[in-house]
């Protein structure tokens, strides 16, 4: 990293712009910077899930996507350039695949909750979507590589997996939906 942070305020962005990477200004609520934000707040999401104390290898693959969201944000940040590529996918399924082989097949849905890490879990499941639903805006109006799209759609699919393999950790049960439940049911 060429630059380092020694002042935090720059009072370049106090007329509504911001700088990408790249050098260039773009408005503060373009799709771009919105794609970046959300990717950001998932970051800051599994952060949070991390300080409950969850399972070391459950830590350590989190930690691992907290750094790839990082470079994630930073390819958001400048145009053109590339950091997440297919093996980031790769690597997501593989997880997907190990951590789901040990649990039980769901035959209902399930609701957001159980214990506290799972439940935070599912919340960072919910921003992983909405990110990468900006990215699908921002290829509307932009070419992007699909790569980071399919990390995301990967991602989402792992953090509902990871809410499960939370819920046993904690030996509680997922919450399942019932159709049409009446109240007091």
């Amino acid at each position: 990293m060429g630059n380092r942070l020694s002042k935090i305020y720059t009072r370049t962005g106090d007329t509504g712009t911001t700088g990408l990477g790249d050098g260039s200004r773009v408005p503060k609520d373009s799709e771009r910077i919105e794609a970046i934000g959300t990717v950001d707040e998932l970051n800051s999401a599994l952060g949070l899930l991390l300080a409950e104390g969850v399972a070391e290898d459950v830590a350590e693959l989190l930690t691992q996507i907290q750094h790839e969201l990082f470079d994630l944000g930073g390819e958001l940040s400048i145009p053109g350039h590339v950091s997440i590529g297919d093996q980031h996918v790769a690597h997501l399924e593989a997880s997907l695949d190990a951590f789901n082989a040990d649990l039980p097949p769901l035959k209902e849905f399930i609701l957001p909750g159980g214990s506290r890490p799972a439940a935070l879990a599912h919340v960072a499941r919910t921003v992983c979507r909405r990110a990468e639903r900006s990215l699908v805006a921002l290829g509307q109006s932009e070419q992007l590589p699909g790569v980071p799209q399919r990390y995301l759609n990967r991602l989402s699919d792992l953090l509902f997996v990871l809410c499960r393999v939370l819920n046993r950790n904690a030996d509680r049960e997922d919450v399942y939906w019932q159709k049409n439940r009446t109240p007091g049911t």
